[in-house]
């Protein structure tokens, strides 16, 4: 499945962001993941599980039924399963068949989201989630706070490629957070195990036309813009501006500073769900004034996706690309992605 080899979709021994942690109570939530149906919901002691979201009694959905202390029950006839799985009443008998069960899925609350492990529960490791001190979370001064959320009608990887190849700041996001040197500086790029990074150090540049509105400052600027891809799809990211070098009094002073997290998830091979984030610096710290400013570029980027995909499936297929040299992040995140799709693969073949 483009852009992938055929008979690839999306990794399955990974962790995903299933919600933000803000989003899940105890009513049932449900969510589509790697095509499967969940059902999010908190027990009477507060943590957050997730169990199959169809009843296997006439496939109601557990996402839009009930919580009753630890069980969810199934709206449509009354069946209780616990947090475990295992059907715990059935209102129409005294008899509850033992193999009377819906699947658990391993959540993990980590910063502020719950990430959710799709493939087998006995590989779920938590060590391998992004480290939180790493992307910056716990940065002197800063609180991360969840902004958008977006069911975005496009395959995942569409939204991967997006945020692993930023010269499009200068065009799609041109009126807001980008400049032309977005584009024609060369970036720096790092590939570790689990981990593609990324770093652009833009010198003397105009500054972006959100720095004018927002600073009144329309000199020069210096910035360092960074993404650091966790696969399968989560994305930490930096953006420094500071007063150019030449500047006569506040030179290498800063402007502004950011830190935005993106967490993308497959629902189905053509939607995907979108969690953006921010943590807030010192005097910046107007979630209010962010979701004002950052929502028409959130909005851009899912526009382009959206309509990439709607490209896709005009031609069908999996359409040719010609790769210029600034595909080289997004490529080399495709590659790692397809090599752990290639490694279930080949494990599932293995004799138990």
């Amino acid at each position: 499945m483009y852009p992938f080899r055929e008979g690839s979709f999306a990794p399955r021994n990974c962790w995903y962001v299933a919600a933000f942690s803000t989003e899940i109570t105890e009513k049932p939530l449900a969510r589509t993941i790697l095509g499967l149906p969940v059902a999010l919901y908190r027990k009477a002691d507060g943590e957050a599980v997730a169990v199959g979201g169809r009843c296997p009694h006439r496939n109601f959905p557990l996402g839009k039924s009930t919580v009753n202390g630890d069980d969810i029950v199934c709206g449509y006839h009354g069946i209780a399963f616990g947090p475990d799985g295992r059907c715990t009443h059935i209102p129409s008998q005294k008899v509850v068949p033992g193999t009377y069960k819906i699947p658990t899925y391993p959540l993990v609350e980590h910063g502020i989201w719950l990430w959710i492990w799709m493939g087998d529960p006995e590989k779920a490791d938590p060590s391998l989630l992004p480290d939180l001190e790493e992307i910056g979370f716990y940065t002197e001064g800063t609180k991360a706070e969840p902004i958008f959320f977006n069911e975005v009608k496009c395959r995942y990887q569409l939204l991967n490629d997006n945020l692993l190849d930023l010269t499009h700041l200068a065009f799609l996001h041109g009126t807001s957070i980008g400049v032309l040197e977005n584009a024609t500086v060369p970036e720096v790029v790092t590939q570790d195990a689990n981990v593609l990074r990324s770093r652009r150090h833009i010198v003397g540049a105009p500054a972006t036309p959100h720095i004018q509105k927002r600073f009144g400052y329309t000199g020069a600027v210096d910035q360092v813009v960074g993404m650091d891809f966790y696969l399968p799809s989560f994305h930490a990211g930096f953006s420094n501006h500071i007063y150019a070098a030449d500047h006569p009094e506040l030179a290498g002073e800063p402007i502004q500073r950011g830190l935005v997290f993106h967490a993308i998830t497959p629902a189905t091979r053509t939607t995907s769900y979108y969690f953006f984030a921010i943590a807030t610096i010192g005097e910046q710290a107007n979630v209010e004034n962010a979701k004002k400013s950052l929502g028409p570029v959130i909005e851009e980027d899912i526009f382009a996706s959206e309509e990439i995909e709607k490209m896709i499936e005009l031609v069908g297929g999996n359409p040719t690309e010609l790769m210029i040299k600034t595909d080289r992040n997004a490529v080399l995140g495709r590659r790692m992605l397809q090599a752990m799709m290639d490694e279930e693969t080949e494990a599932a073949k293995v004799p138990a």
